[in-house]
């Protein structure tokens, strides 16, 4: 095992499973309420682009009503109801990457501490996906006021570890969010890619990149 580190943390959406697994089930959704998601991806935007005061469901929802020019409460409920609440099923029937479960349970095997970020409020996803058991920490970055790849999520993942950033490994799909939001605040990283996307092969943040969970999972044991 490798002797620098003492966590493994991942993110959840696109890093534990593949993402367009998932897209295909809600394609009717998307068609559907397209202004709706349209609306939450701008919100989410600007509350990355700069620091920010109250709660930050309230703050999404008060964006989001102001880009639809409807009630900011009435859009907090929809989007609790038929985004946060409503998505979380589908997760029974998303598969896994291949590989993921026989990693984890061998970093708990090794004494690794395991731990989950996600931008996203994790617990039920997790639950459907039949990933409840391995984690010692999860954390949703909206709970701390702010998303990836603000520091912030990342201190707050160190800090319930119990463990020091520079001996934790970050996990994540994507380079802006997950790999640059680590490292700058001080873990290590690996990048998983995808194999349709078009992420360079040299990747300065990225400590580690891989395709397959057996890659991780050496890459750690070692």
């Amino acid at each position: 095992m490798r002797q620098d580190l003492d966590a493994v943390a991942f993110d959840l959406d696109g890093t534990l499973y593949p993402n367009y697994r998932f897209y295909i089930r809600i394609l009717p959704f998307i068609i559907r309420e397209h202004r709706l998601l349209r609306a939450m991806g701008a919100a989410r935007d600007t509350l990355r682009s700069a620091a920010h005061e109250g709660r930050f469901y309230d703050l999404q929802a008060r964006i989001m009503a102001d880009i639809l020019k409807d009630d900011p409460e009435k859009i907090y409920t929809k989007t609790e109801q038929l985004i946060y609440r409503g998505w979380e099923p589908l997760f029974k029937k998303v598969r896994l990457f291949p590989y993921v479960h026989e990693t984890l349970s061998a970093f708990k095997t090794e004494g690794l501490k395991l731990a989950l970020l996600s931008d996203f409020p994790p617990l039920k996803k997790l639950e459907y996906l039949g990933l409840a058991d391995y984690w010692d920490v999860v954390l949703c970055s909206e709970e701390t006021g702010r998303l990836k790849p603000d520091p912030l999520p990342f201190m707050a993942l160190s800090q319930s570890l119990k463990t020091a950033p520079q001996r934790i490994l970050y996990v994540g799909n994507s380079v802006e969010y997950d790999i640059k939001g680590a490292k700058n605040a001080g873990f290590k990283t690996a990048l998983i890619r995808n194999p349709w996307s078009h992420i360079p092969r040299n990747i300065p943040e990225a400590d580690f990149i891989f395709k397959d969970y057996r890659q991780l999972r050496r890459y750690v044991l070692s």
